[in-house]
Formats: C-alpha cells, structure tokens, sequence
C-alpha cells in the first residue's frame, strides 16, 4: 500500500486513497476515500469552479484547494484540465440524453410528449449546480472533442424526437429529424433564456407555453395511420 506524505502523492492500493494533508477543507471531507469517492468529490468541486469561471479561466490548484486535496492527487485522477472537463461534459450530456429519453418515454400521447419534452429541458437547466452551462454556454466549443460531445448530444435527442415523427406523421427522416433538431433548439433556447430572466415566468407556465406553441405547429401534420385527418 501506499500513501501520500508531503506532496500528496500516491494512492493506495486497490479502490482507496489515502491522503495526509493539513488544509482545513480536507480535513473536513476526510483524509481517507474510496477512488470512486474521491473522483466525486473531484468532479463536484470541478464543476464548481467550470461554472463560476469558464474553462480558460479555472485553474487546476482552485480545483484542487476546493476539494480539499493536493494538486497531485487531482492529476492522479485526471491528467490535466481537459480531461477533467471532459469527464464532467459527459456527465452532463447523459444526463440531459437520459432526462430527454425519459420524458418520450414517459406517456403515449403526443401532445404530453412534447410538453413533457420542454419539461425535460427546463427541468435540466433549473436543477442545482448549473451543469447546464457546460452544455449548452461551453467557452471551450472550438475544441475538437468539446464539439464532438455537445454535436452528439444534439443529435441523440433529435434522433428520438425524430423518430417519434416519422412514425405518427409518416414524414421522411430528413424532414422529421430537421424538426426534431427544430425542437431541441426550441427548448434549449427558451429554458436558458427563462432561466437568465430569474424565473419571471413561473416554471410550469413557461413550459406550457412553449410546448403549446410547438404543439400548434408540430399537431398539423396528419398521423401516419389516418392521412385524412388532421390530429388536433
């Protein structure tokens, strides 16, 4: 086993990490923890400080001095600060995926599906922490991998809005997946956008509000299975 002294250095052996450090924030959160442990601990304080400050200005010793442990020990988990960010953009893009998926699947109707769908997007950019913000207001999209992920994010919840469309509208997948891109840019816009006016719209109604006026457009199509009728 092995565990850190002066520098902080080392890890110990299997799932836990020892560390002797004198700050008075680690000695609160404790010297000894599971790697998953500390990784969460790492994760959270990280995103504190990506939020606050943006990536270019966030430094790797804030990160560290917020999460209670030394430099090295940061490093050990994550070999620098992309990596870190990175880590943290994949949980929030699961997270938003997961939420979006959640709420198609949530009922059968439509026309709650999309309400469910707005539901989803304000519900992620109004929870704690503000991960939102490494999603959709990133201060790193130039980077190849940042554009890589926030691209992908997009199209994953696109492709489900799209599928749903083509199936009831029995439209192409072209034109059914440019209106779930449509929506996607809908709710992420309008949320961010309600967020920043400090809620002056209570939650519920700014999202039944968005999702009426999707509705209105999204409803004129006919269903696939009655081409004649117009589903209301």
């Amino acid at each position: 086993m092995r565990t850190t002294t002066g520098d902080g250095v080392g890890e110990a052996e299997g799932s836990v990490e020892t560390q002797v450090t004198t700050t008075p924030q680690a000695r609160q959160v404790g010297n000894r923890l599971p790697k998953p442990a500390r990784r969460r601990q790492l994760l959270a304080a990280a995103q504190e400080v990506f939020v606050a400050q943006g990536y270019h200005a966030a430094a790797m010793d804030e990160i560290a001095e917020r999460a209670g442990v030394s430099k090295p020990v940061l490093y050990q988990h994550f070999p620098g600060k992309l990596e870190l960010y990175l880590a943290l953009l994949d949980e929030s893009v699961e997270a938003l995926t997961a939420t979006v998926r959640a709420a198609l699947e949530s009922t059968t109707d439509n026309k709650q599906r999309v309400t469910a769908t707005f539901t989803a997007f304000f519900d992620f950019v109004g929870s704690t922490g503000q991960a939102f913000r490494l999603v959709f207001e990133s201060d790193l999209r130039n980077e190849p991998a940042v554009r890589a992920r926030l691209d992908e994010s997009s199209r994953d919840c696109a492709e489900m809005i799209s599928e749903i469309i083509s199936e009831d509208a029995g439209i192409g997948d072209e034109e059914a997946y440019l209106l779930g891109m449509g929506l996607v840019g809908m709710a992420q816009v309008s949320a961010t956008y309600w967020l920043g006016t400090d809620r002056a719209i209570p939650k519920d109604a700014a999202e039944q509000l968005m999702a009426r006026l999707a509705w209105r457009g999204i409803s004129g199509w006919p269903r696939a299975s009655d081409p004649a009728a117009a589903d209301q």
